[in-house]
């Protein structure tokens, strides 16, 4: 196992070292970004598969084994992920997502994928109403539990280190399907994910999501519908920025609305020149 450490301000290294001495234990002195330090760790791997899980997350009844025996039975997924729980072993439907398409962005602009979270034809990013409890060749498996041929990730290069957080796993399956692969999920290999639970919404959290989308955008469509593309992403945090000015009269959604008035306001960040 390698890990790597961006630059933590606790104490896991020290825990880390102490417990796993036989781990292979990187330290960076500066945040590489979830991109960049996966590669620099699969550097030190020369396993068959490579297996990226996120440090806040729980392992349940041997998940890793039944990942890889999935792997082993679909080999031309490719790109392999499992199902992911809270801390209350309610559903985190974060393990997967769909790919942006015109029609995604509308719902996401317009709240419909918020307001009905449950429908595949409003929230087909999120798949909504999938409760992750059958196989399914899904586009996208969250680098939060992925599972991988070394092989294949050395045809695709790795993460695009473009992508400092966000979207890197999007690329690469995006990539991957290119290449005529199908990223699958089982619901036989399930973990706990705390960070859904958790991770509150900040400006700083929605700027790199966007950016990691607007890249996303104009990586993976066609030149011609690239321009479309980003104004429709770009509808999203406007919708939510005059939706919370409105609410903000009649006394809600104060915090919400400083938020996305900050996201808007650095919009040159996230949208490009």
């Amino acid at each position: 196992m390698v890990v790597v450490d961006n630059v933590s301000t606790d104490d896991s290294v020290k825990a880390i070292a102490a417990r796993f001495p036989d781990i292979r234990l990187i330290r960076s002195e500066r945040n590489l970004g979830f991109a960049t330090a996966n590669n620099l760790a699969a550097k030190e791997s020369t396993a068959e598969y490579l297996l990226l899980l996120n440090p806040d997350t729980v392992v349940l009844d041997g998940a890793i084994d039944r990942l890889l025996a999935f792997a082993r039975e679909h080999p031309r997924a490719g790109i392999w992920g499992g199902r992911t729980v809270f801390a209350d072993r309610s559903l985190n439907p974060a393990s997967c997502w769909g790919r942006q398409t015109p029609w995604s962005l509308v719902c996401t602009a317009t709240g419909l994928s918020s307001l009905l979270r449950g429908s595949s034809l409003f929230n087909p990013e999120g798949y909504g109403g999938w409760k992750r409890d059958c196989q399914r060749e899904v586009d996208i498996v969250s680098g939060c539990f992925l599972l991988i041929r070394r092989e294949l990730w050395d045809q695709l290069g790795g993460f695009d280190e473009r992508f400092f957080v966000y979207g890197e796993d999007a690329d690469l399956c995006l990539r991957a399907r290119k290449l005529g692969y199908r990223p699958m999920i089982t619901p036989e290999a399930t973990i706990v994910h705390y960070g859904g639970a958790s991770e509150k919404v900040r400006a700083d959290k929605l700027v790199r999501l966007l950016t990691a989308k607007t890249m996303l955008i104009r990586q993976h469509w066609s030149p011609s519908r690239v321009g479309i593309g980003v104004r429709l992403l770009a509808a999203w945090p406007l919708s939510r920025l005059v939706a919370f000015s409105v609410l903000r009269c009649v006394g809600f959604k104060r915090d919400a609305l400083s938020v996305w008035r900050e996201v808007w306001r650095r919009k040159r960040e996230w949208y490009g020149p």
